[in-house]
């Protein structure tokens, strides 16, 4: 907040004001949904999550257009989480107790995180496994609300369909209960759904209608209806009371620890804190560091933990429940035209003011009206996927195609849980088979020079040869305990294929013993003990074969550890060298001083 206040303007806080207002009425609309249709609380407890959490990030983040709130993935995996609590039922505050502390954790997860200066670990989640997910997420939650939408949420109860159930089960009650949809219902939510599209086609073609609150106007507009023609009455489920029965609510409860529910299992709360802290974290710093490339500013992502550990932590002890920044939510926020943080801000007391005052006027906004809004922000969830799909499909990704499909199909057909494990367990997998393996090349001479050396691709490549009796290996990166487990065996498939590409089933291409062994180390600026054991080992195998050992381009950095190390005295002075063509004219001087019995050509 120090950062943006001393630029502040009249200028500026207009822009924000408009954006702040226009914000809160997509925001406000947005909170209802999320905290009765996929979390399962009250819906006041959406309106304090606003509330809280823009008014935190405000002060502490970095990206003016981040909306930091109830996200669609998010609040889906808090309700999957309360389902499987044996909390008492028809209990709302028991729920609400139980989301409160696991937005706590969540928090602390997330706090520490930035502090520990953790933030480089936004990357371990590949873009194909986080789009599979959350096109998983976008695809259940329209199941789950399509039900809504036909008016089959009270017989989808009757016949057992919890929300526990995975969405196979969902698929199948549709199916089967197809025929006894509810019509005043179903006609109330395609006119909520046919309104919402036509102003989002309008908005992209006219520029004008951008601060059009067409989410604001579809719950206005259908409120109204139910209200006068009584749809209530005639099956339509409403929202019904929010908050107490006077004019005037406490716009915020009074801050306090909120105590273990009866019946709440400490262990699956502290799970679901996990995975939420880690899509959450993941899917708000990509956000926020894509509108920091767009619009050339910096944001520090141990800054932006910070910030949303900081106002996860505030959202528990005010009775909120989990909140990220929401990527589609914030595009909005981006059209709008913010200037500084405060925007977020006037839509936190925009919020505060609509709880306080304006909760009476919600009793009969229908639910149809808050599962459309769910269902088009999911709908915006989906936009990105045939983008994805198709740069994959043209660059024949076909890794990242697979792991997109078993994180999408796992999530679909087992829960949300399982598909957040697989998502973070292939990341992790990937991640450390990446790192295991040292990144070294072969080199060669380009032909017809004496001197000039590049990386041999393959075993085809005609204008790079193989020097015979020799091999020069470039280690192009530091090495540490993790990616020494497999140096050696690398270099043994170097001297035996001449290249790493060839599969270690096929036959050795290459049948003469390496008589002179160069290491390139300009890459390596860095070496731990552990891979500084491993090079001892190597080069005393290498000696014990009779194979002469050069250092090449020794990065100084690396230069005192191998030295107390007794590396540069093993492999002898002599035979430390500044560049690659030193350690060639050694060799060829040794070979032109040594006698050859038996000469063979590669």
């Amino acid at each position: 907040m120090l950062q943006w206040m001393p630029a502040f303007s009249l200028d500026t806080f207009s822009s924000d004001l408009m954006s702040g207002l226009s914000l809160s009425s997509l925001f406000i609309p947005q909170a209802l949904s999320y905290a009765t249709g996929l979390c399962r609380l009250p819906a006041i407890h959406g309106l304090y999550t606003i509330s809280v959490s823009t008014l935190v990030y405000a002060c502490l983040g970095m990206s003016p257009e981040l909306s930091v709130g109830p996200e669609a993935t998010v609040s889906l995996i808090v309700g999957s989480g309360l389902a499987h609590q044996k909390l008492p039922k028809d209990d709302p505050d028991s729920a609400a107790a139980a989301a409160s502390l696991m937005a706590i954790l969540v928090g602390v997860f997330t706090l520490g995180l930035g502090l520990l200066r953790l933030g480089f670990l936004d990357s371990l989640m590949s873009r194909a496994l986080l789009r599979g997910f959350i096109t998983a997420v976008a695809v259940v939650v329209l199941i789950q609300q399509t039900i809504f939408l036909l008016g089959l949420g009270g017989l989808a109860h009757a016949a057992g369909i919890t929300p526990e159930s995975t969405t196979v089960e969902r698929v199948l009650f549709l199916a089967t209960h197809v025929h006894e949809i509810h019509p005043v219902t179903t006609a109330l939510s395609v006119g909520v759904l046919v309104l919402l599209i036509s102003f989002s086609l309008l908005k992209k073609r006219c520029a004008s209608l951008r601060r059009m609150p067409e989410v604001l106007l579809a719950v206005v507009l259908s409120t109204l209806v139910c209200r006068v023609w009584r749809l209530n009455e005639l099956g339509v489920e409403v929202l019904g009371r929010v908050g107490d029965h006077s004019q005037f609510n406490a716009p915020l409860p009074l801050p306090s620890m909120p105590a273990l529910p009866r019946g709440a299992d400490i262990k699956g709360i502290f799970v679901n804190a996990a995975m939420i802290s880690v899509i959450g974290f993941v899917e708000s710093i990509a956000a926020s560091k894509a509108f920091a490339r767009k619009h050339n500013y910096f944001v520090s992502a141990n800054r932006e933990l910070v910030a949303l550990g900081s106002a996860n932590v505030l959202n528990g002890l005010f009775s909120g429940f989990p909140a990220f920044g929401s990527f589609p939510r914030s595009k909005v926020h981006e059209a709008l035209g913010p200037k500084t943080q405060l925007s977020g801000m006037i839509s936190g007391f925009t919020t505060i003011a609509v709880t306080g005052f304006l909760l009476p006027e919600l009793y009969y906004l229908p639910s149809a009206t808050l599962s459309s809004i769910i269902f088009m922000a999911v709908i915006a969830l989906l936009q990105e996927a045939p983008h994805d799909l198709g740069f994959m499909w043209k660059v024949r990704a076909w890794k990242d195609m697979a792991m997109l499909a078993t994180t999408f199909i796992t999530t679909m057909v087992f829960s949300l849980e399982f598909g957040t494990a697989v998502a973070v367990l292939f990341s992790l997998l990937i991640t450390i088979r990446q790192t295991s393996y040292p990144r070294i090349t072969i080199m060669g001479r380009v032909k017809e020079t004496l001197y000039e050396f590049r990386p041999i691709k393959n075993s085809r490549q005609k204008k790079v040869e193989h020097l015979e009796d020799v091999l020069i290996v470039r280690v192009e990166e530091p090495l540490y305990f993790a990616n020494t487990g497999q140096l050696k065996d690398r270099l043994r498939r170097l001297e035996h294929y001449g290249d790493m590409s060839v599969h270690p089933s096929e036959a050795p291409r290459r049948h003469d013993d390496v008589r002179y062994m160069i290491f390139d180390l300009d890459g390596m600026e860095f070496i731990d003990a552990s891979a500084v054991q491993s090079l001892v080992e190597i080069i005393e195998s290498y000696h014990a074969r009779r194979t002469h050992v050069f250092l090449a381009r020794v990065h100084p950095d690396a230069m005192p550890l191998l030295d107390r190390s007794g590396i540069l005295d093993l492999v002898g002075p002599e035979q430390i060298c500044e560049e690659v063509a030193d350690a060639i004219q050694a060799v060829e001087y040794d070979m032109a001083c040594t006698p050859v019995l038996v000469h063979q050509h590669v």
